[in-house]
């Protein structure tokens, strides 16, 4: 039985092998087959392929560390901490039966950047313009803020602290900032005190029609560094620490960040500042006219060739009579192309470039009218017509209890004294009259003489700090 199993056996791994070398040589016999089929033998190409290199005309870059503490620790000390005060009036359903509650004290926050170790501060002037009283918070401390001056054109203001040997911010250039290139904002979000958030400059040259005034300066550093309520006047700064923008708006439908902020270009801002320290008030170059944006739409409005490759330029879309502009022979539909030796295209360029002119300033204007070129000499005046310097003028008056000024839309009051007249007829802090018994007013010694010698029921129309539309109506006696 043994003997039967092991023949067995024997058999079974006989045929087993005989099988697997069988279908070994058959399997290498059919691939050698089908190489052979598709094997190609003496072929020349017709040209040797040599791959198109390319030269790098410069050194690759290396990465950028992503550290930003440097900077962080450079800027930090120069943002200080602003609290605007105001009196408001509060209002409920509670009033219908027990009348209103009265005057409520209002606090709105927001950051400065330290311009000098002497205690000049610059902030946003939508931080300080409705505000009564104004304090800066630095290092632990507290300081009643003097207000120098505003500029409303581009939304920027100074103050002033006593004290000295202040960690000044380090300027730098907008001019050379790149888009792409890293920033950093320094501010009080939501009353954060000393938050630092980072980002990319997404854009610049941005207008986007935010500032009330008669002659806006609109050049914006976009950025998508998170700015929120409260970094309004703060600083954006370079890797460097240095100093490049002054934090000023977000594109928001909620109030709070969601990815555009807009800062002033230093470029601008140390311009404003200069002439805000030295004479009260901005030095305002006009041009004489209104530019708006060289494109196909515009190009159809002014009659101008719609079908050009490129769009440069901007067209002069108004040339005011007796203007900077009209003197110098510019004519609506002509398209600037350049201010100096400056290219132009954009209004927002535009109005850059003449933020850095006073009046006086002589400028070339290269243009053109019927496509033909050509070139002329404009020197540009101040908001009164001239080339004279514009200085702060304030008037002071007992009666009143208020200091008083001409501002585009008539006279604003402010620093008013209990006791005066005006803080008793319930006049606001930084009320612009505009009407007085729906007569236009806009010297202070109008508002003066009347105040000072009128009898009977009295109208006013005016402006309070906050823009608002306000009538007051009361009898003098």
């Amino acid at each position: 039985m043994n003997t039967l199993k092991i023949v067995v056996i024997g058999f079974l791994s006989g045929m087993a092998g005989a099988y697997t070398f069988y279908s070994y040589q058959h399997e290498k016999t059919s691939r050698q087959q089908q190489q052979a089929q598709f094997q190609v033998t003496n072929y020349t190409p017709v040209e040797t392929y040599r791959p198109n290199i390319v030269q790098p005309t410069e050194a690759p870059r290396m990465a950028e560390s992503v550290d930003f503490s440097y900077a962080a620790t450079k800027a930090t000390p120069s943002v200080v901490y602003i609290n605007s005060i105001s009196q408001g009036r509060s209002y409920n359903q509670w009033d219908w039966f027990f009348g209103s509650s009265g005057p409520q004290t209002q606090v709105s926050s927001g950051s400065g950047v330290i311009f000098s170790a002497d205690g000049y501060i610059v902030t946003n002037n939508h931080v300080i313009e409705a505000a009564e009283k104004i304090q800066v918070l630095y290092n632990k401390k507290q300081y009643e803020a003097e207000l120098i001056g505003t500029d409303p054109s581009t939304d920027l203001a100074v103050l002033k602290i006593k004290e000295s040997n202040l960690p000044a911010i380090t300027l730098g250039s907008s001019k050379n900032l790149q888009v792409g290139e890293w920033v950093i904002a320094v501010g009080n979000p939501f009353s954060l005190s000393s938050t630092v958030t980072v980002g990319v400059v997404s854009a610049k040259g941005r207008k986007i029609n935010i500032v009330d005034d008669r002659f806006p300066i609109e050049s914006f550093i976009q950025t998508d560094a998170a700015i929120n309520p409260g970094n309004s006047g703060g600083a954006l700064v370079n890797k460097n620490g240095e100093l490049v923008g002054i934090n000023t708006a977000i594109l928001s439908r909620t109030g709070s960040y969601t990815g555009y902020a807009f800062a002033v270009p230093i470029d601008i801002v140390r311009k404003s500042v200069e002439d805000l320290i030295k004479y009260g008030t901005p030095q305002k170059a006009i041009f004489g006219g209104k530019v708006v944006e060289h494109d196909f739409s515009n190009a159809r409005k002014y009659g101008l060739d719609e079908n050009v490759k490129e769009f440069k330029g901007v067209i002069v879309g108004k040339v005011e009579r007796n203007g900077a502009a009209a003197t110098a022979g510019l004519q609506e539909g002509d398209i600037i192309t350049k201010i100096n030796s400056v290219e132009i295209n954009s209004e927002s360029a535009f109005e850059e470039e003449l933020a850095y002119r006073y009046p006086g300033d002589k400028i070339t204007v290269t243009y053109l009218r019927n496509n033909k070129p050509g070139t002329t000499s404009l020197t540009l005046l101040n908001k009164k017509g001239d080339t004279s310097v514009t200085k702060r003028v304030i008037y002071n008056d007992a009666t009143l209890g208020a200091s008083m000024e001409a501002v585009d839309y008539g006279v604003k009051v402010f620093n008013l004294k209990d006791g005066g007249l005006l803080k008793r007829i319930q006049i606001p802090e930084n009320y612009t009259i505009i009407q007085i018994n729906r007569k236009q007013v806009k010297n202070p010694s109008d508002v003066i003489e009347f105040f000072n010698n009128y009898k009977g029921r009295v109208y006013l129309y005016g402006i309070n700090g906050s823009k608002q539309e306000m009538q007051l109506s009361f009898y003098l006696q």
